[in-house]
């Protein structure tokens, strides 16, 4: 008897075929949803990684106006081999470290002094150095992508201009207020200007790129009538 010709011995075999391709389904499903669901893991997990990354690159806030001023000047010190990086990217890091510190030193002002003249001198040189470390990011993304930090304390007038704030003045600064803050902010904002005047003139001389030349005549230019306005006002609030 042919066993394949008869009704029943077809019925089965078209069950146990449907019940194959309804299992090989199930299979691919059960692969595709444990696919979608480790994916959309790895995806949270790199999600939260860089995150934590970004949060911890990051200024943390905080009320204290003073926080961090301390810290950073403590940190500051050349990169590994920046002497033997290029004079212009030497130059962007380390002209970006210094206008960095008279930010923060400006942002002291809000909440240290009640001279109107002074906050608004503060909120331009906020102002405008952060547009100039703007500048020079977008030039050293430009220039030199990829390249370690090159920032440089032995520049000429970089370590000058900056050893009244790493020392006891900064923290006399910090502690004080009102006529006794202003007049210490003066002293102090004009030596950091007079080391970036000296950093201006060296570029002059040393850059290669006719933009970095530009902008140290622009710091030079600024700086210089900044330091004389702030002489005179030192003058004035001192009597």
């Amino acid at each position: 008897m042919n066993y394949a010709k008869t009704p029943k011995f077809f019925a089965l075999a078209v069950f146990g075929l449907a019940l194959a391709v309804f299992a090989g389904a199930c299979q691919t499903t059960g692969n595709t949803n444990t696919t979608v669901a480790t994916n959309a893991a790895n995806a949270n997990r790199m999600t939260n990684m860089n995150m934590a990354t970004t949060a911890n690159s990051m200024p943390k806030n905080t009320a204290d106006p003073n926080h961090g001023m301390s810290e950073m000047m403590s940190q500051m010190k050349s990169d590994p081999n920046a002497a033997s990086a290029p004079y212009d990217l030497q130059f962007l890091d380390t002209m970006s470290a210094h206008h960095q510190s008279a930010i923060e030193m400006a942002e002291m002002v809000e909440t240290k002094s009640q001279n109107a003249e002074l906050k608004a001198f503060a909120k331009k040189i906020i102002t405008d150095q952060n547009k100039e470390i703007a500048q020079m990011k977008d030039w050293r993304e430009k220039w030199y992508v990829g390249k370690p930090a090159a920032k440089n304390m032995e520049m000429s007038g970089m370590m000058d201009s900056m050893k009244m704030m790493m020392g006891s003045e900064m923290k006399k600064m910090e502690d004080g207020g009102g006529k006794e803050f202003d007049l210490m902010f003066l002293d102090m904002m004009s030596a950091h200007h007079k080391g970036a005047t000296v950093m201006g003139r060296e570029a002059l001389t040393k850059a290669e790129h006719p933009e970095i030349k530009t902008l140290a005549n622009q710091i030079i230019k600024a700086q210089e009538a900044e330091i004389k306005m702030m002489a005179d006002w030192k003058a004035k609030w001192s009597k």
